[in-house]
């Protein structure tokens, strides 16, 4: 009998479907594989409005969710062997329907199972997978693999890319920017996961299954990044409760308060983000040990409160 999989996952590019399309692309004769879309119920608008993009901060990071609509009773009656949950970070914290999925009666279709989470992302997703782990443990579920695709261009360049794509809907290579988000060629090459997930499902040894994801890459992470995450999620926590004292999403009184959180953080990435990295050097000299201890952990599926 063939195993049964669940993916679910939300996305509004359709890039993460092409990442999951991938990565399950040689089981498809192997194993019976069932997608479920999160769909909200009012969808975010792509490409976004830069004032509704930035609106959306306070409310993600407290982790507010959206409505989101029900699922389809042939996934809800079904036992499956593996779910696969397919997410992106805004704000370093799940996206706002992936937190709905989390919050919801529908997660119940995690309990008692194993699951692998695949995120696509610009660069950061530290704070988010934390989020996501807390989210699985509290739902009884067995995190038992982590993919991250990632976009593998500079940091500057991958910025302004995303910037396009997310505010002009241009995905495609322009003047001197190339493509934005993860590259084609990492997506394609996404497909060796697959088979190291169905050996490890077909042979029930999913306890053994991050270790040969991360043989092949799986997770790549520099220890720079903890540091600036550590930083970005206090400073994201700080203006969510700064903006909201004035009212909930598209309040008009708390729009002047989301310009300025949007104007600042455009400085903080263009101007001060040089002399920010600098330092999270220096501090990676002093603490490196601490540092290689936090990357190790971080690569790996366990779950320890408090560590982000």
């Amino acid at each position: 009998m063939k195993p049964k999989i669940l993916v679910v996952y939300y996305t509004q590019t359709g890039q993460l479907r092409q990442i999951l399309d991938s990565i399950l692309s040689g089981l498809k004769d192997k194993a019976e594989i069932d997608f479920y879309r999160v769909e909200p119920v009012n969808p975010f608008p792509f490409p976004w409005n830069a004032l509704r993009f930035f609106d959306t901060m306070p409310e993600t990071v407290v982790q507010l969710p959206c409505e989101i609509k029900p699922l389809a009773p042939s996934v809800k009656d079904k036992n499956y062997d593996l779910v696969i949950l397919g997410y992106q970070p805004w704000f370093l914290n799940p996206s706002q329907p992936t937190t709905a999925f989390l919050q919801s009666e529908f997660v119940n279709l995690l309990k008692n199972k194993n699951v692998i989470t695949v995120v696509g992302c610009r660069n950061m997703w530290l704070h988010a997978q934390e989020k996501v782990k807390e989210y699985l443990s509290a739902a009884n579920a067995q995190l038992v693999g982590n993919i991250v695709l990632t976009d593998s261009s500079p940091n500057l360049v991958s910025l302004l890319t995303v910037i396009r794509w997310a505010f002009k809907g241009q995905k495609e290579a322009s003047g001197l920017l190339p493509a934005a988000g993860v590259q084609d060629a990492d997506i394609d090459n996404a497909s060796r996961f697959g088979h190291i997930i169905y050996k490890h499902l077909n042979e029930n040894s999913l306890g053994d299954l991050q270790s040969e994801l991360l043989m092949q890459k799986a997770v790549q992470l520099r220890p720079g990044l903890v540091i600036l995450e550590q930083r970005g999620i206090k400073n994201f926590r700080y203006w969510a409760k700064f903006i909201r004292e004035k009212g909930g999403p598209g309040d008009p009184n708390r729009a002047g308060r989301v310009l300025l959180f949007k104007n600042l953080l455009l400085v903080g990435i263009f101007i001060l983000s040089p002399i920010s990295a600098l330092t999270a050097k220096i501090k990676q000299f002093i603490k490196r040990k601490s540092l290689l201890r936090d990357v190790e952990y971080f690569k790996q599926v366990q779950f320890e409160k408090g560590r982000m």
